[in-house]
């Protein structure tokens, strides 16, 4: 058995106990395609160059034959049982080189690999159907953290200024578990060529006793977690499918799903929950494609238990019917398990389409309206230019205002053809009532009409 098979048999073993393990992923094996630039590992009559400037420790399990090899100013190869190299012409084996003839291969950057990047770690006690926010991904201050026994690896410790706090380290054959033996063991060489940057390092926190959980990361860590998690993505979140997504507490981004909040006294036990999670609902059909996370978490001044529902397949719903669910369950059975309340939030109904978000229907209903303003403004200038050549003629149609009350109509003048009013006399207030209020305009358009003027005064 190798040596990361029995650090995983290792790990299967102390699942049975409450202690939490966390495992570094990520090597800098000769033998591994992905850390070569052409994601293949050297063929007969290659060159390979690693990057000069940079400190790395490389492991090498198998025999190759290379043409010629650029070492670094400082590092070490660490060759197993049976490892050899050998000289080779360039191009001995052409089948095996896509970049041409005489392209060196090059290592990628070992320095690529950072502590707080939660790709980087595996949890070996998580149970089937469960997983965990980004934040708890990453070494907790209660965590034993693993790297492979007798393995070459480069692990870049910060920008965060915090130190970085956990319960031990494991790392070539050693255990440190006090921060005396640690920074002797990052001083060494054997440390420098695994561990660098300006963070550090400390052990010896307190496992978590309490059968209700711990919390595991702290406000300013995350920011920083988020920084390494969402560097490939050029530190954007994916956009989701869902109206309205929900973010936990310790996760990154957004998500689709549903989240259970609940608080509870002492005898509640996080473990056996997650096993009634287990046995009770995710065992069952309707639930068979949902990931959940459980875990205490710090809500204002107080603790609380987040249970975020996710759906790993097409949205059906099923996240908010597990959260209905379980508050059903948290009511009913609350008292047994330790529980005092209960709260859901979920996201809303998926984008359909699968445009993210709604956008591809804002999009068309954007450039239909776009068109259709277009449009009108087109014919609009074509009847007016018609209008004006003579082409097209329209009458105006006089609507008649109807008339106020007690007003006469009035008589036609031949020669004006206005109206003439007079002025009638006005209501009074009070009988219209104190409680109504009554705009009454007093304001009448009159017309002398110069044929008559002198007649009228004559007659005065």
């Amino acid at each position: 058995m190798g040596a990361l098979g029995q650090v995983l048999l290792w790990l299967q073993l102390c699942a049975l106990t409450r202690a939490a393990y966390k495992l570094w992923v990520p090597n800098t094996y000769f033998d591994t395609a992905s850390n070569w630039s052409q994601n293949r590992t050297p063929c007969a009559g290659d060159a390979v160059r690693f990057p000069a400037d940079k400190m790395v420790s490389v492991l090498v399990r198998d025999s190759y034959a290379i043409s010629d090899m650029l070492l670094p100013l400082d590092g070490e190869f660490v060759l197993a049982p049976g490892a050899s190299f050998s000289a080779a012409e360039v191009g001995s084996d052409p089948a095996c080189n896509p970049g041409g003839k005489g392209t060196p291969l090059l290592f990628r950057n070992p320095d690529r690999f950072s502590w707080l990047d939660p790709h980087l770690w595996s949890s070996a006690t998580q149970a089937p159907g469960f997983f965990s926010v980004d934040a708890e991904r990453v070494p907790c201050s209660y965590d034993d953290v693993l790297f492979p026994r007798d393995a070459s690896f480069r692990v870049a410790l910060g920008p965060d200024p915090n130190p970085v706090h956990v319960r031990s380290v494991s790392a070539m054959g050693q255990t440190f578990t006090s921060d005396k033996d640690l920074m002797a063991f990052l001083a060494s060489r054997e440390g420098r060529l695994r561990f660098h940057g300006p963070g550090a390092l400390r052990v010896g926190s307190q496992a978590c006793t309490d059968a209700s959980g711990c919390v595991c990361s702290s406000a300013e860590t995350l920011p920083w977690i988020c920084a390494s998690l969402l560097q490939p993505l050029g530190g954007r979140c994916p956009q989701t499918t869902c109206h309205n997504p929900v973010q936990p507490q310790g996760q990154c981004c957004e998500l689709c799903g549903a989240i259970v909040s609940l608080t509870h006294d002492p005898t509640f036990d996080l473990e056996q929950y997650r096993v009634r999670l287990l046995d009770l609902f995710l065992k069952q059909p309707q639930y068979q494609g949902l990931q959940v996370a459980v875990s205490k978490v710090l809500h204002d001044t107080h603790t609380e238990i987040q249970v975020v529902l996710v759906e790993t397949g097409p949205e059906t719903g099923a996240a908010g019917q597990l959260g209905h669910a379980l508050l059903q369950d948290a009511v009913a059975q609350g008292g047994s398990l330790g529980i005092l309340s209960a709260t859901l939030r979920q996201s809303g109904r998926p984008t359909t389409g699968g445009s993210p978000l709604g956008q591809g229907g804002s999009r068309a209903w954007l450039a239909g309206s776009v068109a259709a303003v277009v449009l009108l403004a087109l014919l609009g200038t074509a009847l007016l230019l018609l209008h004006r050549s003579g082409r097209l003629r329209w009458t105006r149609h006089e609507v008649a205002e109807p008339s106020s009350a007690g007003l006469p109509m009035g008589f036609r003048n031949p020669l004006f053809d206005v109206m003439v009013f007079k002025q009638q006399p006005q209501p009074s207030v009070e009988q219209l009532g104190s409680a109504q209020k009554v705009d009454i305009d007093t304001n009448f358009s009159y017309f002398v009409n110069p044929l008559f003027a002198g007649e009228a005064e004559a007659e005065a």
